[in-house]
C-alpha cells in the first residue's frame, strides 16, 4: 500500500495512491507499506538505485543503515511497538529525496499511525519533509519514555509478588521479568539507533535544517541522554529481581531437601534395629524373648523420637 501526503497552505492531507495515477502535486511524503510487485515496479521511477528489499532494510551494519547516494540521504530507523505483552522492533527505511520523504516498511508501525492521527487533528505543524521525519522520531522517543514508565510500574508489581512468598506465581514472575528484560533491551537499542540517526542527519543535512529544526534535534537528543540511565537502572532492577527469585527457589528446594535429609537420619536408628533383628542367624537369643517384638518396636520408636528431639533442640528443624 502507498499513501501520499500533500502540503497545501500549511495544511497536510493524505490519501491512498494508485500507481496507475499521477503523483499529486505538493507531495512531501510517500509512505510505502508491504508493496506489491506492481507497486515495486512503480517505485523504480523514484529511485535511480535499486529498490531495497526486506533483507536490505533488516541489515544491521551502521554503514548500511545510514548512507548517502544519488537518490538522497537514507537512514534505517528502529521503531519499537507493543505486540501483546512483548515488544518488537520494526525497521523503517527513510529516504530524503529532494523535497520528498519516502518511507518504506514491511510491517505496520503504530507510531506512523499516531502521526497520521496528529495530522488529521492538526496537532503538529508540518512545513516540509524534514519536519515529518523529526516528528516521527520525537513521537518515537516519547513512546519509549512511556514504555520505560510502564516497565517501572511492572517491576514494582513483580517486587510485590516476590515479597508475597507465593510459590505458584514464581514461574509467571520469572516469565514476566524475562519479557521485561527483552523490552528494555529493545528500548535501549532503539535509543542508541535514534541518536545515531539524528547525528547522521545533522551532519549530512546541516544546510537544510532551519533553527527550529536544529532546536528540535537537540531536544530529542537531550531526551535520549536522559532516558538511557533509566534503561541501565531497569536492567539492574530486573537482574536483582531475577536473582532474588532464583534465590527464593533455591531456598525452597533446600528446605525440601533438608526435610528429606532429616527424615532419613531420624529413621536411620529404627532401620538399624530392624535390620539387626531381621538377620537369619541361628543363635540370636533375643528371638526367644517373650516380649522381644514389643521391645524392638519400642526401641525403634524411642530412637526415632530421640533423634527428632535432638535435631529440634539444635534448631535444625
Amino acid at each position: 500500500m502507498i499513501r501520499t501526503y500533500e502540503l497545501h497552505n500549511e495544511t497536510l492531507t493524505y490519501s491512498n495512491f494508485d500507481v496507475n495515477g499521477v503523483l499529486p502535486e505538493n507531495t512531501i511524503w510517500i509512505d510505502i507499506k508491504c508493496p506489491t510487485e506492481e507497486e515495486r515496479e512503480w517505485m523504480q521511477h523514484l529511485f535511480k538505485e535499486e529498490v531495497p528489499e526486506e533483507d536490505d532494510i533488516e541489515e544491521i551494519e551502521s554503514t548500511s543503515r545510514f548512507y548517502v547516494d544519488t537518490d538522497g540521504v537514507h537512514i534505517t530507523s528502529l521503531f519499537p511497538q507493543r505486540k501483546g505483552r512483548e515488544t518488537e522492533s520494526v525497521n523503517v527505511l527513510f529516504t530524503i529525496h529532494g523535497k520528498m520523504l519516502i518511507s518504506f516498511r514491511e510491517e505496520d508501525v503504530s507510531i506512523i499511525r499516531l502521526l497520521r492521527h496528529y495530522i488529521k487533528h492538526d496537532r503538529v505543524m508540518i512545513q516540509n519533509n524534514l519536519d515529518i521525519l523529526l516528528e516521527l522520531h520525537d513521537i518515537k522517543v516519547e513512546s519509549l519514555s512511556d514504555y520505560i514508565e510502564d516497565s517501572y510500574t511492572t517491576l514494582e508489581e513483580t517486587a510485590d509478588q516476590i515479597m508475597a512468598d507465593d510459590d505458584e506465581k514464581i514461574p509467571e514472575l520469572i516469565e514476566e521479568l524475562i519479557i521485561q528484560e527483552g523490552t528494555i533491551s529493545k528500548i535501549r537499542v532503539s535509543l542508541f539507533d535514534t541518536r545515531k540517526a539524528l547525528r547522521f542527519l545533522r551532519k549530512n543535512l546541516s544546510g537544510k535544517f532551519n533553527p527550529a529544526q536544529f532546536e528540535m534535534i537537540d531536544g530529542i537528543l537531550a531526551d535520549i541522554e536522559s532516558l538511557l540511565p533509566h534503561t541501565q537502572f531497569l536492567f539492574e532492577k530486573i537482574n536483582f529481581q531475577l536473582q532474588t527469585s532464583m534465590s527464593y527457589i533455591n531456598h525452597k528446594q533446600n528446605s525440601i531437601i533438608k526435610i528429606f535429609s532429616v527424615a532419613a537420619v531420624v529413621f536411620m536408628p529404627p532401620t538399624l534395629i530392624a535390620s539387626i533383628y531381621g538377620m537369619n542367624f541361628g543363635h540370636m537369643p533375643e528371638l526367644q524373648w517373650q516380649y522381644g517384638y514389643p521391645i524392638s518396636i519400642g526401641l525403634m520408636f524411642l530412637s526415632a523420637v530421640t533423634t527428632y528431639l535432638v535435631f529440634k533442640k539444635k534448631g535444625w528443624l
